[in-house]
């Protein structure tokens, strides 16, 4: 028989969405929470991650709202030389144990139950058996809608013959060197892969990469935080709406956007089919544009002794060769559905690429006294991207949110002090953001209307 316990809310998942919402959901209400997660600690994802993983967007503003992550510092040497520090992993998962041990638990209003498996219904079982279910008396917050898949949670999604050697990055570290090296994949992952080949002395001729797409990215110069990047920041801001005011069609848009450098690709030569909200830096992407052997004949089906099946023929290999699987989904791709629905919030991103940020401003809408049709206004799911038609989408998606925020002082007085918050880095008082939304709302609305009337064409 299951043990009854009782709490406001039960958040499925302690990733870094529903540990970011119980963060901000403490802080603004006098809520108790239970929290149930599979791994043994917080951190979703991160705790699979391959160990040389980081960040891709600044420290600065990543985990949640009450603890800083990192020490706000500007990297000296590196591929990242003279922009935020951009955490590791390692230092990710030790964060949000920090999190929870010496910020959430301490309240009193928040048990955790690591180990546990949610089994529907508002029942969960622990490692050890122990059934349990939730008396709860608000919401059941589903903090899974977007899980994040990296290549070692699965196998790799193609058929790997006896003998060939194919791994997940996660074991690259440990193995001895190899001749060759091919790379599967054609998202973040496989730019950390070729990224930290080549830090580490491999020759750029030893790598093949595979590429089923290529991607537009974003340039980390544009999404740094603090007043001495604010100038940086707005000149992206002001020439991707000079960008949309004075393009012809979506084509047109995206080739504006490149010209204007709001985004990068690695070869000139080649289209991009794919946008995934990555970020690189430019001496990233120099780094990236010394792998030559690039190989675009679409998925592949197969790895065999000697050759690679793909969708568009074969490729022959060194029987020696080590594939490193970099595919996977990333941040999950799911239809976008009300956030807030009677009994239930479904946790998504309400601003472009940026899960944590969304999931402390959904809580802070939850605190709000307002029906669920006033909430959702205020939290328009925003899409993760997978194609470049996807930037306009998402922008449109959120800059509807940007605009309502705007509208009420009690919600932006808290974004302005939210730490998760880019803006917030930038800002000296309440009265230069109020100044600084008055300028950029009828930029946004201007914006709005003309992606409407290209995604119209």
């Amino acid at each position: 028989m299951s043990e009854v316990i009782e709490a406001d809310y039960l958040v499925i998942g302690a990733g870094a969405m529903g540990v970011a919402f119980v963060d901000a959901l403490v802080a603004e209400t006098d809520a108790t929470v239970v929290l149930v997660d599979r791994n043994d600690q917080p951190g979703g994802h991160w705790v699979n991650a391959y160990p040389f993983v980081r960040l891709h967007q600044p420290s600065a503003y990543y985990g949640v709202n009450s603890r800083r992550l990192g020490t706000d510092s500007l990297d000296v040497s590196g591929w990242n030389e003279g922009f935020y520090e951009l955490a590791s992993g390692a230092e990710v998962c030790a964060y949000y144990d920090t999190v929870m041990r010496q910020d959430l638990l301490p309240t009193g209003r928040v048990r955790y139950f690591p180990m546990s498996e949610y089994l529907g219904d508002n029942h969960f079982r622990t490692l050890g058996g122990e059934d349990y279910r939730v008396e709860v008396r608000r919401r059941v917050v589903d903090a899974t809608y977007l899980s994040v898949v990296v290549p070692s949670m699965r196998p790799p999604l193609y058929d790997v013959a006896p003998g060939v050697d194919c791994i997940p990055p996660n074991g690259l570290p440990k193995q001895p060197a190899r001749d060759r090296y091919v790379i599967v994949g054609a998202g973040k992952t496989s730019m950390d892969v070729c990224l930290w080949l080549l830090r580490h002395g491999v020759a750029p001729d030893r790598l093949t990469w595979i590429k089923p797409r290529d991607s537009w990215l974003l340039d980390r110069a544009a999404v740094q935080p603090g007043p001495l990047f604010a100038r940086r920041v707005l000149a992206d801001f002001s020439a991707q709406a000079r960008a949309i005011n004075q393009a012809t069609s979506i084509d047109d848009l995206y080739l504006r956007l490149e010209k204007l450098g709001c985004l990068l690709r690695i070869d000139p030569t080649v289209e991009p089919t794919m946008y995934r909200c990555a970020i690189v830096s430019r001496h990233e992407l120099e780094r990236l544009r010394l792998v030559e052997n690039v190989v675009r004949m679409g998925r592949v089906r197969a790895l065999e002794p000697g050759r690679i099946v793909l969708d568009g023929g074969t490729v022959d290999a060194d029987p020696d060769t080590l594939y490193v699987d970099c595919t996977g989904d990333g941040i999950g791709t799911r239809p976008a559905t009300p956030v807030f629905t009677p009994g239930h919030i479904t946790l998504q991103s309400v601003r472009t690429c940026q899960p944590a940020f969304s999931a402390a401003v959904i809580a802070r809408v939850e605190a709000m006294d307002a029906d669920d049709d006033v909430k959702n206004d205020y939290c328009r799911p925003v899409e993760h991207p997978m194609e470049p038609l996807d930037w306009a989408t998402m922008t449109l998606d959120f800059n509807h949110n940007q605009l309502t925020w705007f509208d009420d002082p009690e919600i932006m007085r808290w974004l302005n002090r939210a730490r998760l918050n880019v803006v917030s880095h930038m800002q000296t008082d309440d009265d230069a953001a109020k100044a600084g939304a008055a300028q950029i709302a009828p930029r946004l609305r201007a914006a709005n209307a003309k992606l409407e009337a290209l995604l119209r064409v």
